[in-house]
């Protein structure tokens, strides 16, 4: 039996329940990383999760899986988890907090300052893996994952502190001695006194610097008052070079130096500008490279300037300065070309030059947050950031504020100024969180609450109307299933500010619609809206609203069938177009992954509320075709290998290292692969049933009932599954899914005795029993070959064995065109049409063309659909002569005739031809004479039942 719950660990099994993540070893309020605890049975925590729920999930490490295709993907997707370096994903944080990167590299693609929109998305694909390490640890046990859990959270808490705190010296290794970095990202600037220059008619500034980028633009010194009035030593021009300008009139009124090569990355240079009665000169390394009579501005010119900075510009589209700083010295005479020489080998304060006697900045700190000046003059430098402090101490981001400050004020959407900043909070707010229930860490529930708390500061602040703004923003004000992540954190905290915060982002213009039924999807961007109703489920959880919960149920069934591709997914160029338009959106960019992802999270929450069959068909339809064929059957330790979208055009190539890597899609095709097992089983609220919802090896354990039920099975090249039940006796019904696509039957025999019954598909059957060890409960569910037309061309279809979407592997551009009709089964199965591979379950041949599952992620051109030809009229393998006639919607004859279908005998399908052709002769579609033919040809035909 299941241990007795304290209420914080009963709100921890609410969230655990609430999200794919359940977890038994949140229940125990262990320390981080100190060993797995038993579990305590999710359903048995009937007062730990939503009351609403009249079913309830078992947490993941009850349900364990079995060998087959899910666990043979998973084993892949978990050793990518096991050796991949934490440290790179962490190193886009640190860079934000001016904190040493260790020499990591960023991942790349979206992760990193050089991906689209410059990164705007960055932090997000570490709430991905942080949630992939949860649901890995949930899965196995293996210390290994909490393991990696610890580090990252650490980390994590170090960067919030350092985000707090401001910015702090980094101290690296020197030319001479010690030095000062700016990590690349950190936005981090040296802030000099107003007086640094003072009226000086003559001027040298004179610096060493390890530049680390090589971004246009980033400024040495910039002294100036804007963008009219300045001077500045730039690491880079346009074309690569440093370059010396001063004006009081802008870009166009410049008087400038500039160099002749790069200075390299990563190695220390030496640049020096003398100013001097007309004359400036531009050193590097000690060589003059630029030289000109025509400099006549100096400090005197420009007069008081306001602002004095080392590694920041005036112009705000420029970088700052990434790399390190040593020896900066500002003289208020031009050095001669020997006393620059001196500088080359020794400090300026042991050549004959001295220190800069207008300021000079050894950057010997090793700490705090000032440089101090040994001009003599006490004009100690201050380090800052150029987006200043956070404005709340729970800010958490691998980017400025600034991400979230914009987007209160933008009117249309431009993600390359402001990408989704609280779709990535979401995603690192969800990994805390099921970090925080994975390993009872209480730094990540900490940092999730912090966040919350600062998200709720800024948020609550806003009017309605900024708000409605701003989530009705295509890209820029996505947010995803943020509103899920905060009421499952409420449900730990109890926090009241936390569950009015999961308020604050309704859209009520897209609720208010699918709350009336008003079908409002055409132009929607899909992925943006998705798990906003995942997170509208919750809402109902946590308020008792039924607006949210109507709103969902009314969104689901726009999309399924209406917006439903056949392998489960949705979207064309991650846009949803009308309703019903399924062959009018195909392309090379349909069937997004993460909808298909979020889809399922969808399905599955509205069935703990309804035990509609329809949500698990769904599921099983998007989990056995699209998702599992979304991962590559191949190792890799430094890709997810996830397909971003899965093109339907025909002869389409999978590309499972879409957009240089660390998509969205990636990221909860990491999470996908690690919790396959989340929805084989539910309970009864009151542990009366057990749903049985997924033929997949698996096993369950069952504490409240203490019984484990194994299912064996090779499903879907095994067309049944065998239940044994372990433990007990235990009285409870067990309630098997009947597909909706299982029309050739479903029997359930329990011990060799068959059940009686007429299991309907798409229901779910009941056995009840009180059961005991070693009970067996054999499925059979015999698979039929069919197809199934786009709602908008009946001519093209997919072609499907049970739950099974076969695919034709063959080269595009062109569609396969594929007749099935001619050795039609009299139950209507197209199966006698294609010839089996030998050896290799599921696999085909017709008229030469091989056809495979879809949820193989191997690398070959396939067709998901195919164009349907029947040219004449043929009933097993027998040929009429007649030409398969046609209405204008473009049904067949054949088509009509084996609508018909199931036929008891000969003579039903017989008498099915003679109506159908009569009503077709009659109709003036079919000449009398060819319909004679056609049944006296169904009449001697031979079928196989």
């Amino acid at each position: 039996m299941a241990r007795p719950l304290s209420r914080r660990t009963l709100f921890q099994a609410a969230a655990l329940t609430a999200t794919a993540t359940a977890v038994s070893a949140a229940a125990t309020g262990r320390a981080a990383a100190t060993g797995r605890a038993a579990a305590p049975g999710a359903p048995a925590a009937a007062s730990g999760v939503p009351a609403a729920w009249t079913v309830r999930p078992f947490q993941a490490s009850d349900v364990t899986l079995g060998p087959g295709v899910f666990a043979d993907k998973q084993r892949l997707m978990l050793d990518h988890a096991r050796g991949y370096d934490v440290h790179r994903l962490l190193q886009v944080f640190r860079a934000n907090a001016g904190l040493s990167t260790g020499g990591a590299v960023a991942p790349g693609g979206w992760e990193g300052l050089d991906g689209e929109a410059n990164g705007n998305l960055r932090g997000h694909y570490t709430g991905h893996f942080l949630t992939m390490l949860a649901q890995a640890y949930f899965g196995t046990g293996e210390q290994l994952f909490a393991d990696r859990i610890d580090t990252v959270v650490g980390a994590l808490t170090e960067v919030r502190e350092a985000l707090r705190r401001g910015p702090r010296v980094l101290s690296v290794e020197g030319r001479f001695g010690r030095a000062a970095e700016n990590v690349r990202g950190s936005h981090q600037y040296a802030d000099l006194p107003s007086a640094v220059l003072g009226a000086a008619p003559a001027l040298t500034l004179s610096t060493w610097v390890r530049p680390a980028h090589d971004a246009a633009w980033a400024r040495i010194f910039d002294f100036g008052d804007d963008t009219t009035r300045y001077l500045y030593l730039a690491a880079r021009n346009a074309d690569g070079v440093p370059r010396f300008a001063v004006t009081t009139s802008g870009p166009g009124g410049e008087q400038g130096l500039d160099g002749t090569a790069p200075l390299p990355l990563g190695e220390w240079s030496h640049l020096a500008v003398t100013l001097a009665d007309g004359t400036g000169t531009l050193y590097v390394n000690g060589t003059s490279v630029a030289r000109s009579t025509g400099i006549t501005l100096t400090p005197a010119a420009l007069g008081p300037l306001a602002h004095h900075w080392l590694g920041r510009s005036h112009f705000p589209a420029d970088p700052v300065f990434a790399g390190a700083f040593e020896d900066v010295n500002v003289f208020s005479r031009a050095l001669t070309a020997a006393e620059i020489g001196a500088l080359q080998s020794r400090r300026a304060a042991d050549t004959p030059a001295g220190r800069g006697d207008l300021a000079s900045y050894a950057f010997d700190e090793t700490s705090g947050g000032t440089f101090a000046d040994g001009s003599g003059r006490g004009l100690d430098a201050t380090l800052r950031r150029t987006w200043g402090a956070p404005s709340h101490p729970g800010f958490l981001a691998a980017y400025p504020e600034t991400q979230f400050i914009e987007l209160e004020s933008m009117t249309r959407s431009d993600y390359t100024r402001v990408w989704a900043p609280y779709y990535t909070a979401h995603k690192i707010l969800r990994g805390l969180l099921d970090a925080h229930l994975a390993t009872g860490d209480e730094r990540a529930l900490d940092l999730a609450s912090g966040m919350c708390d600062w998200m709720y500061a800024r948020l609550s602040a806003l009017p309605a109307a900024t708000l409605q703004r701003m989530w009705g923003l295509f890209s820029s004000g996505e947010f995803g299933g943020i509103a899920e992540a905060v009421c499952d954190l409420h449900a730990v905290t109890g926090r009241a500010e936390h569950l009015a915060l999961a308020r604050l982002f309704d859209l009520d213009r897209l609720i208010d619609a699918c709350a009336a039924n008003t079908d409002v999807l055409d132009g929607l961007h899909a992925n943006q809206h998705i798990p906003i109703f995942t997170g509208l489920v919750r809402l109902h959880d946590e308020t008792g609203e039924e607006r949210y919960l109507t709103a969902a149920k009314n969104f689901w069934r726009m999309v399924v069938p209406h917006r439903m591709y056949a392998i489960g997914g949705t979207s064309s160029g991650e846009f949803w177009k009308a309703r019903g338009v399924i062959a009018g959106t195909i392309g090379d960019t349909t069937a997004e992954t993460c909808c298909a992802y979020n889809m399922l999270k969808l399905s599955r929450t509205l069935f703990f509320h309804e035990q509609d069959p329809a949500y698990m068909d769904y599921y099983e339809r998007a989990l056995y075709n699209q998702v599992l064929g979304s991962k590559r059957d191949a190792p890799d330790a430094e890709k997810p290998l996830v397909t971003y979208f899965i093109g339907l055009t025909p002869g389409h190539v999978r590309d499972y290292t879409p957009k240089q890597g660390t998509t969205c899609c990636e990221g909860t095709g990491m999470e996908s692969a690690t919790k396959y097992q989340d929805s084989v089983y539910f309970a009864k609220a009151d542990g009366s049933a057990l749903y049985v919802n997924l033929y997949s090896a698996s096993r369950l354990t069952w504490a409240e009932k203490g019984v484990t039920v194994t299912q064996t099975t090779r499903y879907p090249q095994e067309q049944g599954s065998t239940l044994t039940v372990g433990g007990g006796p235990a009285s409870f019904t067990l309630l098997l899914r009947v597909p909706s696509w299982a029309t050739g039957g479903f029997r359930v025999t329990v011990n060799g005795r068959a059940v009686p019954g007429d299991p309907a598909p798409g229901s779910y059957f009941a056995v009840s029993r009180t059961w005991r060890a070693g009970d067996t409960v054999r499925i059979s569910v015999p698979f039929r070959l069919r197809v199934e037309r786009a709602l908008d061309d009946p001519g093209l279809q997919a072609l499907f064995l049970g739950p099974v979407n076969l695919v034709a592997r063959a080269p595009g551009p062109d569609a396969v065109r594929f007749g099935l009709y001619g050795r039609a089964a009299l139950s209507g199965d197209l199966l006698p049409a294609l010839t089996p591979v030998p050896d290799k379950p599921l696999h085909y041949t017709l008229d030469g063309i091989e056809l495979a599952p879809f949820s193989e992620g191997t690398e070959d051109p396939t067709h998901a659909y195919f164009r349907r030809r029947e040219p004449r009229v043929v009933f097993g393998g027998s040929d009429s002569g007649v030409a398969n006639p046609s209405r204008d919607d473009g049904t067949t004859l054949l088509d009509e005739i084996w609508a018909g279908a199931p036929f008891a005998g000969k003579g039903a399908l017989v008498a099915r031809v003679r109506s159908t052709v009569d009503a077709w002769v009659s109709a003036g579609l079919l000449g009398r004479a060819d319909g004679d033919r056609v049944v006296r040809t169904a009449r001697e035909a031979t079928y196989v039942s």
